[in-house]
């Protein structure tokens, strides 16, 4: 969802000075940059293997369990292994979170198909604002291209979202201060679950034309500093990519990430966190890093 934008620029700086917190029974914090390693299969509780996942990674997930038992708000979550076909959802990937900026990888993805097979044509104007959106999750760039092409009845984008795998997505009308500027339905005010953003970027990785997937994934790797959280946790060597979405306009904060991790984008991962009165971004911002942290730092 939206956040002023000083607020924004507050609390991202916030997310640059993060630690991890040593919450994992016989297993040592580490943060990007400490020179700690990402927990190994021998120093995370046993678990017996998850369908899909091999021994070390069924420890990572047992793990982020374990993890997030002692965390604010409520997290759903959803991890793939794109080479195995294991899927590993958690017992909230199937509630309903606010979408906050991560829809904006969805208009992303609809612009760019709908562009490749000449159904609109994206001008120079409209790439610019495109690459703004992904890099910065700049509100503005998603504004305007949503009034340009969400269509006369303003369902363009709906329809394509559930064709592309967000099946349980549900617009609500504005009910901010934003309101009265809004028409329904907007990009802003869109919930959906963990299971829909792990659709969402499966139809990413799978589904688009190969020059229009290249470039959505290069763009995701490319984003400022101030997304260096979420799904950016799993570390450089894991080369990730994302969409984050953080919002405090609902009744609490939600702050999310969607993305991909490891050789040929193998990993992905979709996190959402809705924190109510229970924390605030610094303390979703340090969950939903963690969990990447662990499943993937070290793979």
């Amino acid at each position: 969802m939206r956040s002023p934008k000083a607020r924004r620029s507050r609390v991202a700086a916030s997310a640059c000075v993060l630690t991890a917190a040593a919450l994992i029974p016989t297993a040592p914090a580490f943060a990007p940059g400490s020179g700690l390693s990402a927990p190994t299969a021998s120093a995370l509780p046993l678990r017996t293997e998850i369908s899909g996942f091999d021994s070390d990674m069924s420890s990572r997930i047992s793990a982020v369990d374990n993890y997030l038992r002692s965390r604010p708000g409520v997290v759903g979550y959803v991890v793939r292994d794109r080479v195995t076909g294991g899927i590993y959802r958690n017992d909230n990937a199937g509630t309903m979170f606010w979408t906050a900026s991560t829809i904006k990888l969805a208009i992303a993805e609809d612009l760019l198909n709908r562009a490749r097979v000449g159904a609109i044509t994206l001008d120079p104007g409209d790439r610019g604002l495109l690459e703004s959106m992904l890099a910065t999750s700049n509100d503005t760039a998603a504004d305007i291209l949503w009034n340009k092409y969400a269509g006369l009845d303003r369902m363009a984008f709906q329809n394509a979202f559930r064709a592309n795998g967000m099946g349980s997505l549900l617009p609500l009308p504005p009910t901010s201060s934003m309101a009265q500027t809004k028409l329904f339905p907007d990009w802003g005010f869109q919930q959906c679950t963990p299971d829909d953003l792990d659709r969402l970027m499966d139809s990413v990785l799978t589904s688009m034309h190969p020059d229009d997937r290249d470039y959505l994934v290069d763009r995701m790797r490319q984003v400022d500093t101030n997304q260096h959280w979420g799904v950016w946790g799993a570390g450089s060597a894991m080369r990730p990519g994302l969409k984050n979405g953080w919002s405090d306009e609902q009744g609490g904060w939600v702050v999310n990430s969607v993305g991909f991790a490891g050789p040929g984008e193998r990993y992905t991962l979709a996190i959402m966190n809705s924190l109510g009165g229970d924390g605030g971004y610094a303390d979703g911002a340090q969950t939903t890093t963690r969990v990447a942290e662990i499943l993937f730092k070290g793979r």
